[in-house]
Formats: structure tokens, C-alpha cells, sequence
């Protein structure tokens, strides 16, 4: 394996876990998605497509590395993270993508105009189940709303059932099979939205 990624992985712990002592309600996981977990998600999204790709969530960059080890060019991504200390790890460690620092649940006012959209994929790394079910629907209609139809919205649970439960005539879920090696077991739902 590469030092790169190593040195790459072993910072992101690094910064993880410093996140996690000194500001513990801004992180919203108990660990780092996992490499199978991350190169799955990153599966869904189509790299020849010459749209940007929009990450919420990213963290300390787990998924952001899977989706340029899957031809993803860091130019093409916009990701969208709250946590100020993850933004600096981010910066420095993927210099030609775009962090933005401000909350993925209201796009509208976090992205700048000309990152707005549209995109070819949203990869979601957001710890949705621990807001109300409004608040998750409307993150993920606002995403969708920011994609052609069909294009995936890409989000990770540990839950039996998705986030949000799909919507007749405006979006469709779907899930993958279970990631046993992400630590706790996980799996991936797939948004779309309704043509």
C-alpha cells in the first residue's frame, strides 16, 4: 500500500479522534467509515461524469480518498463539512478540492452560487438519524433537487430501515447489501429521484 494513504489514514485518525475529545457533539460518528464501507459508496458514483460530485459529511476524508482512488478528480469535488477542525485536516490533505465550512442540511445557503449545482452524484456521510425526520426528508429532497433524475444521492446508516423512507412520485430508495468489515456493520441506501 502506498505510504501516501497511510500517512493519509493515520492523520485522519489522528484528527478524528482529537475532534472527538474536544468537541464531541460535532462529531457525528464513533469512528471513521471503514475502507469497504467508503469504496462502496464511492462504487455508485460515475467518475467519467463531467459534473461535480457533492460530499456532506466528509470528516477526516475517508470517502473523499475512496472517491479519487475511484478516478474521481479532486477538482470535481465540493464537500461540505461543519466541523471546522475536519475542514482544516481536509484543506490540507486534498488541496484541490473545494471545503466548504457550513451545514449540509441547508445547501441553499452553504454553497456558494457557482458550487450550487448540479452534480453528477451526493455522497452522505451525515449522521442523519439523529435529526428529525423533517429535517432528513428536506436534506434529501434539496440534494436531489440538485440532480437529474436518476442520479444518485449515496447515504450510509447502521440501520435495519433507510433514513428516510422513500416517497411516491418524488424519490426512490434502494440498499445495498450489509458491510460486516465497517465497524459497526453498515450498509448503503441509494435516492433518486422520481422522473
Amino acid at each position: 500500500m502506498p505510504g501516501g494513504i497511510i500517512d493519509k489514514d493515520t492523520s485522519g485518525r489522528r484528527a478524528f479522534l482529537k475532534s472527538l475529545a474536544e468537541r464531541p457533539k460535532l462529531t457525528g460518528a464513533i469512528a471513521p467509515s471503514g475502507r469497504a464501507l467508503s469504496r462502496l459508496m464511492a462504487s455508485f458514483v460515475d467518475p467519467a461524469d463531467p459534473l461535480p460530485v457533492l460530499e456532506l459529511g466528509p470528516g477526516t476524508g475517508v470517502v473523499t480518498q475512496a472517491l479519487i482512488e475511484r478516478g474521481v478528480t479532486p477538482d470535481k469535488i465540493i464537500a461540505i463539512e461543519y466541523n471546522p477542525d475536519f475542514c482544516g485536516h481536509l484543506a490540507g490533505q486534498f488541496p484541490d478540492a473545494a471545503i466548504v465550512q457550513g451545514d449540509a442540511y441547508d445547501l441553499a445557503a452553504t454553497l456558494p452560487s457557482h458550487q450550487s449545482g448540479p452534480f453528477s452524484a451526493v455522497v452522505s456521510s451525515l449522521p442523519l438519524l439523529t435529526r428529525p425526520l423533517e429535517i432528513r426528508q428536506a436534506l434529501i429532497e434539496q440534494a436531489l433537487a440538485r440532480m437529474a433524475p436518476g442520479r444518485p444521492l449515496i447515504q450510509f446508516s447502521y440501520s435495519l430501515f433507510p433514513p428516510v423512507k422513500p416517497v411516491e412520485g418524488r424519490f426512490t430508495v434502494t440498499r445495498s447489501r450489509w458491510v460486516l468489515r465497517n465497524l459497526p456493520p453498515a450498509r448503503v441506501w441509494l435516492y433518486r429521484r422520481a422522473s
